[in-house]
This record gives C-alpha cells, structure tokens and sequence, in this order.
C-alpha cells in the first residue's frame, strides 16, 4: 500500500480538497481482492485497536446513553412523555452513528502513512462540516436499502453493495447527498462482487463479535449492559468495518483514477 509520509499531513490544512490519487503515481495497482481488503484492514485495527476503540466509545458513549434512557422512557414514562424522550434519544443515536462514521474514514485515512498524528478532538471536528449530508445521505441509503430486502431481498444486497462507500465519498470528496450516491456506484463498477462480499463478511463478524461481546455483559444491570455494554461492544466491532469499507474507496478511487484519459 502506497503511503503518503508524515509530511502530507503537516502540508495539508482542513480547507484544501480531500487527498484524490492521481493517475500517474497509480498506474500499476494491484486488483482488489476480498482478501487483500481484509488482511489490510485486520493490520490497521490490530495495529491501532486502542485509537479506534477510544474514538469509537467517545461516540457510543453518549448514543448508547441514549439508548438505555429511551428503553428506560418507554417502561416508567407516560405515554407523551416517553415520545419526547424517545424523539430527543432518537436524534442523539442517529447523528452520533453518522459523526462516528465519518470520524472513522477520516481515522482511517490519517494512519494510511503508519501513524495516528490527529487527536480524536481533531478527527471528531472534522467531521461537523459533512454530517447534515452524512445523515440525509445514510438515512436514504438505509431506507432504500431496508426497503429492497424487505421486498425481494436481491435488490437490497445490490444497493448494499452500490451504496458501500457513501460515508468515504462525502467526508473525503465533500460530494453532496445525490453525488455521493452517483459516485459511490461509479467507484464500485467492476467491482461489485469483491465489495459486496467484504461488507458481508465484515457485517458477519461484527454481528457475531457484538453479540458474543453483549453475552459475557450479560451479567450488568439492564440499565448499565444497554449503556455501558454496548459501548464496548460497539467500540471494538465497529471500526473493524469503517476500515475495510475506506480502505476499499482508496483502493477503487486510485484505480478509477488510473483508468481515467489523460487530460
């Protein structure tokens, strides 16, 4: 994997355009495999495990907190009282899961070069900027694609899979809500079957190292296993994804632009 060199991040400040690989430097890429997606991005979260799960649990600390209270709400509350709670926890759960998204891309794309030089209040403010289209952008993304798994299942695995790198495109090409879906479609054109067996697998182990993670905290409180549980479950499952899926629009958009005509 090409790597940029520490200087690269000293050089680029937050307001110049997102790292683009150019054609010439990019001529000779190897195919992207499934395999070589997930060897790569078993380095990087082995390597910086403790980076990413503390980044991680900032955000899940406060969205599973709001979590545990609506789940609170909706047993002890009346019912006009536990619509607000649960309206207020809805919002808290759905920007952290987009902040934290976009966190992790640009995590992701600062230990490229083999070190963590951003802070995690540096990484988190970069995001502010991209998450009203981070949000719209995922909640439509996710809406299509529950609806085609709910209607024939098929076409909710392709959109899955056209869809895959909507989060990398919006916080590193700064692409708009309908752009980002256009360009995410176009990056994995040629490669759908590689990407969409990468987000199966990583969505596998997720789900299985979430639930194995949620069963030995099992023994909290209901309260505190909703809050506290899933924050470390959550924590150590869910970057493992965010870098597979942005090593893969690296990957692709380096190729795309390799392919590109010269200008």
């Amino acid at each position: 994997m090409p790597t940029s060199g520490a200087s690269s991040h000293a050089s680029r400040s937050d307001d110049e355009p997102a790292e683009r690989p150019a054609g010439a430097a990019c001529a000779k890429i190897a195919p992207m495999t499934v395999g070589s997606v997930l060897g790569e991005a078993w380095n990087l979260y082995t390597r910086f495990f403790a980076r990413f799960f503390v980044l991680s649990a900032v955000v899940f600390l406060i969205t599973n907190l709001a979590s545990a209270v609506l789940f609170e709400a909706i047993g002890t509350e009346t019912t006009a009282a536990a619509g607000l709670v649960g309206l207020a926890a809805t919002a808290v759960i759905v920007v952290g899961t987009y902040w934290l998204q976009g966190a992790l891309v640009f995590a992701v794309q600062d230990v490229r070069d083999g070190s963590f030089d951003a802070s995690n209040d540096e990484i988190l403010h970069k995001v502010k900027p991209f998450l009203g289209t981070l949000v719209v952008a995922g909640l439509l993304g996710g809406l299509g694609i529950a609806l085609g798994l709910v209607l024939l299942i098929v076409p909710g695995l392709v959109l899955l899979t056209w869809w895959a790198l909507i989060s990398p495109v919006v916080v590193l090409e700064r692409k708009g809500v309908g752009e980002a879906f256009g360009r995410s479609r176009e990056l994995v054109r040629g490669n759908g079957w590689t990407v969409f067996g990468v987000m199966v697998i990583t969505t596998l182990l997720s789900a299985i190292g979430a639930t194995v993670l949620s069963a030995l905290l099992g023994f909290l409180p209901a309260f505190l296993e909703q809050w506290l549980g899933g924050t470390i479950a959550g924590a150590v499952v869910a970057p493992f994804t965010a870098i597979a899926v942005t090593l893969m629009y690296f990957q692709l958009a380096a190729t795309s632009a390799a392919e590109a005509p010269a200008t």
